[in-house]
């Protein structure tokens, strides 16, 4: 096809809802544009209910609240953290900076989340952590991940970048580890532009998150009335967002009952439109086990193999449909090697993954006309 006829289907489009222009003009006419304003209170408690934390630190990313989190931990170099493959480099990058190890440990075939079966064998002594990163918004296996915790006094660190309002076993995520991290970037279900949230699910940590969060300073407490200088007490950085950040994140957070609705129905969608090509191809779909309610955050198809998968984007592209790959193994990458190490038996399933994976359009916005665009586009390839 030398000419699109129609109009390119991105693969993302942040989702606007009518009360973000207000929500900004509301902050900068009330004055107070820098963080921890009424906008983040309100953002907070929103994000609180819905992940069932006991406190929520407003960040400017999610990758700060992993940051912070490392921080929380009190890493020190040589200390190790066990964490997926398959993820995205902030996952690793946030516990290397205080030099920590990450160790990554491979995915499982079916959901791509930590195979906990492995997970186990490569604690050793130095080891302080799990990192959980819930691939799609489909839990990980946290009643074994848990167990495995509690048997060598880790913490769990939950990366829930993809999982707000997912849930296991009736359980939302972001509710299991000591903390846990959320992404608003543009890409997500609910975004700011840029924006994240560190939860917290032990009551202990909360003060010293804030002075983390406000570079290290008791400026909180000292706004509070609760001290009577404002000093540097711990080390710490400038994670705290806007108030206009969070405005507009406030009217996404109040959106999200219609925004999910809209997800729901262009995965469901994708599911059962593709379904009977996927299987004649040998084409694998996602798997949402019983026990987890996931967020509509992304669908993906597993190619046959690397020449399918590029093959794939390719055909879609020519008939302006955006499709993308996904994350490309951490234990491979320049940085991976020189800052972390592979499991023992080393991570081929995640590398299979990394060469056969595509992410189709999935946003709020997408209208069904669009989202049959794609299916039938998809269904046109003829799998090599």
């Amino acid at each position: 096809m030398s000419e699109n006829k129609f109009a390119t289907i991105p693969f993302n489009r942040p989702y606007i809802s009518q009360n973000e222009l207000g929500y900004l003009a509301a902050a900068l006419e009330g004055g107070l544009t820098a963080g921890d304003g009424p906008f983040t209170r309100r953002a907070s408690a929103l994000i609180q209910e819905l992940t069932g934390a006991r406190g929520v630190q407003l960040t400017t990313s999610c990758t700060h609240a992993l940051e912070m989190a490392a921080l929380l931990l009190d890493l020190r170099p040589g200390d190790e953290v066990i964490m997926p493959s398959f993820t995205f480099v902030s996952t690793a990058n946030a516990f290397a900076l205080r030099g920590a190890v990450p160790v990554f440990v491979d995915c499982r075939p079916d959901t791509l989340n930590l195979d906990e079966r492995l997970v186990e064998a490569e604690i050793t002594s130095r080891t302080r952590a799990i990192v959980v990163v819930h691939y799609a918004g489909v839990a990980c296996r946290m009643d074994e991940i848990g167990q495995i915790a509690r048997r060598h006094g880790l913490a769990v660190i939950e990366d829930n970048a993809h999982g707000l309002g997912a849930s296991y076993r009736g359980r939302a995520l972001g509710s299991f580890g000591r903390m846990a991290a959320q992404s608003f970037h543009a890409t997500k279900n609910v975004q700011c532009g840029e924006g994240g949230a560190l939860v917290l699910n032990d009551p202990g940590l909360a003060g010293r998150a804030e002075i983390i969060r406000e570079k290290g300073t008791n400026r909180s407490q000292f706004f509070r009335g609760q001290t009577d200088k404002y000093r540097w007490v711990d080390i710490g950085s400038s994670y705290l967002p806007s108030d206009l950040l969070a405005a507009q994140l406030t009217a996404q957070l109040e959106s999200f009952p219609a925004i999910q609705a809209r997800r729901h129905a262009v995965w469901n969608a994708y599911h059962e439109g593709l379904a009977d090509w996927a299987a004649a191809g040998e084409v694998s779909q996602p798997v949402v086990p019983d026990e987890c309610a996931h967020p509509a955050h992304l669908y993906y198809l597993l190619l046959p193999d690397l020449r399918n998968r590029q093959a794939l984007i390719a055909h879609l592209a020519e008939r302006g449909v955006q499709a993308t790959f996904h994350y490309q193994p951490l234990h491979t990458a320049p940085a991976g090697i020189r800052y972390g190490r592979p499991a023992v038996e080393g991570c081929p399933v995640t590398e299979r993954v990394a060469d056969r994976l595509v992410r189709l359009p999935l946003f709020a916005d997408l209208d069904l006309p669009e989202v049959e665009r794609v299916i039938d586009a998809v269904r046109a390839y003829e799998v090599i």
